[in-house]
């Protein structure tokens, strides 16, 4: 146990410096947050820019029932903190947290709360920073049917809690239920091909060489018709993060694989 927190402590007294990051998908208010892998997250690295690409706090779990642990609270205190200290901190709203968007162009504590972005990275390339739900068009045209799919997705969660208790005792690594379905089911797939090429084209409507964005929980770095799509994942199934290098390259985090690979009491506590 010693060993454990020397080993935290010591990351957190050092952390890594990227020139930006983005994190999306949080769901602060919803149970399946893992709000303490994110902490142990945002203790580690700093940043000169970091975006909040939505659905940040769960405001349509909260109103079906209230859940707000500490955890949750020491998160937006974190990100509070941040903002405070120098670092530049962009909130662009999702459909979970959409009744911000009312509130965009405002900036709050230091935290700019925007519709969407542009980012410049160090090599010079423009990405559009936007949620994603605007090419979603079950979100779009019809809000129950979302909710439907939220609820479902819900209970693919709490499935996969009792799968990974089992795979814990039988030796073998932490694995996504609803990730392996978005991956088998066709119409799933077709989706999210749909969604991922729907967003390339905006970046490209506007001018911009790529776009980074949330929403479909599948963190992602590929090309699409020379476009650049990146996409930064969630902190409810992979724990990811996208971040840029002060060279401008992109690369994705996956927080619990590094948590369990330091021995991170905060990976079995999340879990």
């Amino acid at each position: 146990m010693k060993k454990e927190n020397s080993r935290n402590t010591a990351t957190h007294l050092d952390p890594k410096r990227y020139r930006a990051i983005w994190i999306s998908d949080i769901h602060l208010g919803f149970r399946g947050c893992a709000a303490e892998l994110l902490l142990d997250f945002l203790h580690s690295v700093e940043c000169d820019t970091l975006y909040l690409v939505g659905d940040i706090i769960d405001i349509w779990e909260l109103e079906r029932r209230v859940y707000w642990p500490q955890a949750h609270n020491n998160v937006i205190r974190t990100l509070l903190g941040k903002a405070k200290l120098g670092t530049r901190v962009v909130y662009i709203p999702g459909n979970h947290d959409e009744l911000l968007r009312d509130y965009c162009g405002m900036d709050f504590g230091n935290i700019e709360v925007r519709r969407d972005a542009i980012h410049e990275t160090a090599d010079g390339r423009k990405l559009l920073i936007m949620h994603g739900d605007e090419m979603d068009s079950v979100v779009q045209c019809s809000r129950f049917l979302a909710v439907i799919g939220s609820r479902a997705y819900d209970w693919l969660l709490w499935a996969n809690r009792y799968v990974n208790a089992i795979r814990k005792r039988l030796g073998k690594p932490y694995w996504s239920l609803a990730a392996f379905l978005k991956h088998k089911v066709k119409n799933a797939v077709n989706f999210i091909s749909s969604f991922e090429k729907g967003v390339a084209h905006e970046a490209r409507r506007r001018g911009a060489d790529g776009v980074v964005c949330g929403h479909i929980h599948r963190a992602e770095i590929r090309d699409i018709d020379g476009i650049l799509y990146c996409n930064d994942g969630d902190w409810v199934e992979s724990c990811t993060a996208l971040t840029e290098n002060f060279d401008g390259a992109l690369e994705i985090v996956h927080w619990a694989d590094k948590s369990d690979e330091a021995g991170n009491p905060a990976t079995r506590k999340a879990a």
